[in-house]
Parts: C-alpha cells; structure tokens; sequence
C-alpha cells in the first residue's frame, strides 16, 4: 500500500508540469490569434486610407470628465482633406468652429466673437480629439496595436499630449471606422461616433480658409 502511494505522489509533479504546459500553450495560441485579428484590422484600416483623399461627414461626441463626474454631449459636422487639413462644426448652445490648415490650429468661439489661434501638432490632438482620424492612416506606424473585445487598442508610440490610448471600433463600410475613443492620463475619455460619411467628395482647399467675421477678435498663442 505504502509502495502504491508513493508512486501515485511521485507522478504529481509530472501531472502539475504537465497541466501549466498545455495552459501556457494555449494561452500563446488564443494571443497569437488575438493579435493576428488585430493586425489585420489595422492594416485593413491603413489600406482603406490609401485610397482616400477627402472625407466628411457628422459626428457625435461625449467628453466624460472625472473630476466634474459630468458628461458633456455635442453634436456636429466635419471635413478632412489629406494631408493635414480639417475643419469641424460643433452646433448647439455652444457653436464653434475649429480648423487645422497644415500647422495652424484656429477655434473660433461664435457665441463670445473670438477665434484662438496657434500650432497643429502632435501635442494639439488632445484638445483636438477629431483630428485623429487623419492619423490613422499609419495606424501601424503610429501606435501599438492590441485587440480588446471587438475593438482595436491603440497606444501611441510617440508622445501624443495626454492621450493615454484609443479604442477604435471597425467598420464594414467604405469608410474603416464607425466609432472611436480617446482615454487620456486623467481618466477622462471622449467617445466619438461617426455618421453619414463619404469620401473622396473633391473637398476644396479654400474651405479651410478662416475669415474672422466682423466685430470679432483674435488671439494668437505662439509658445
């Protein structure tokens, strides 16, 4: 009896290495599988974006703000014409226009008379969440790319302000994305949905020209 358990006890350890193998092999499978997925959306959007010369389109934006636990919806309009120039309509009890011509950023408050003007740039995107969907053309040049759930989870591999990720939902449509959001260092997120969009419309540069209306001031911010 004695001899018989110990054989059974001595067969434990062998059992246990064997049972973390075929765990950790599956695990390295489900990843790899996991992250296969993910590339493949990536360079499915990164291909789409190839072929795209202008876009436009609406949107709807929920900022979540941790430290006011206050969630602030806008709806609104948009145009890209690649490379760098956006324009972008909030409407509502606050109106204001924000446009980027290559590396000038303005935002013109309509209800207050006055436009801020300053640089585009990398740091600019947190404040100017819409903009990034002219980034994600080098989506896999741009960020780290993972899969959570059925969403794409981008993290900059350059500092990007404080944004902390972004999470992009896929589209099967002509257009690669229906909906992305922006979590930034503070715990604070911008959900942005995308609607009615079309491409390569023939968008005119002059569209993102900025003509300040009569009786309104601007403020340049040169750092």
């Amino acid at each position: 009896m004695k001899i018989r358990q110990s054989l059974v006890d001595s067969r434990q350890p062998s059992v246990k290495r064997s049972f973390f193998i075929i765990v950790f092999l599956l695990f390295t499978v489900h990843y790899s599988l996991f992250t296969a997925f993910a590339d493949d959306d990536a360079a499915r959007i990164q291909k789409a974006y190839e072929n795209i010369k202008d876009i436009r389109g609406s949107f709807v934006q929920k900022s979540h703000i941790k430290d006011l636990r206050r969630t602030d919806t806008y709806n609104g309009t948009f145009l890209i014409k690649k490379p760098m120039k956006m324009k972008w309509e909030y409407r509502g009890e606050k109106p204001q226009e924000v446009i980027i011509n290559n590396d000038e950023i303005i935002i013109y408050q309509k209800n207050e008379k006055q436009a801020f003007k300053g640089r585009f740039d990398r740091v600019t995107y947190g404040q100017a969440p819409i903009a990034l969907l002219n980034s994600f053309g080098e989506i896999q040049e741009e960020f780290y790319i993972s899969k959570k759930n059925n969403t794409l989870l981008l993290k900059p591999k350059r500092p990007m302000g404080s944004i902390a990720s972004i999470e992009i939902e896929p589209s099967d449509g002509e257009f690669p994305i229906s909906s992305f959001i922006i979590n930034d260092s503070h715990s604070n997120r911008i959900e942005i949905t995308l609607k009615s969009i079309s491409i390569n419309t023939g968008i005119k540069d002059s569209i993102f020209d900025f003509s300040l209306p009569k009786g309104a001031s601007i403020y340049e911010h040169n750092p």
